[in-house]
């Protein structure tokens, strides 16, 4: 006998609860990156959908529309785009050394 079932789409941005969720996110995103260069910039997509993408516009000195451009699957964001929406995020990247 067949049933029906309903499926929802998972959206990560939904998952996404505090400032230390967005950071794991992230991380993940950057160890991604070396193989797919989208990574981040996707990530940062996923994150601001998870918060208020108007306000995070505001804060990042971008139009609402632009910021979804930029962090959408097919945006090209720049390097200052990205550093700029992690700042206004409340993260910053860092580096440390791997001996």
């Amino acid at each position: 006998m067949a049933r029906n079932s309903k499926y929802t789409t998972f959206e990560a941005a939904d998952y996404l609860e505090n400032l230390d969720d967005v950071a794991t996110y992230l991380e993940i995103a950057l160890q991604e990156s070396a193989e797919d260069p989208t990574a981040i910039p996707r990530a940062l997509g996923v994150i601001a959908r998870s918060q208020n993408m108007s306000e995070l516009a505001r804060r990042v000195e971008m139009s609402r529309d632009g910021l979804y451009k930029a962090l959408s699957a097919d945006g090209n964001p720049t390097w200052s785009t990205i550093l700029k929406v992690t700042g206004a995020l409340g993260l910053r990247f860092e580096l440390h050394t791997v001996a």
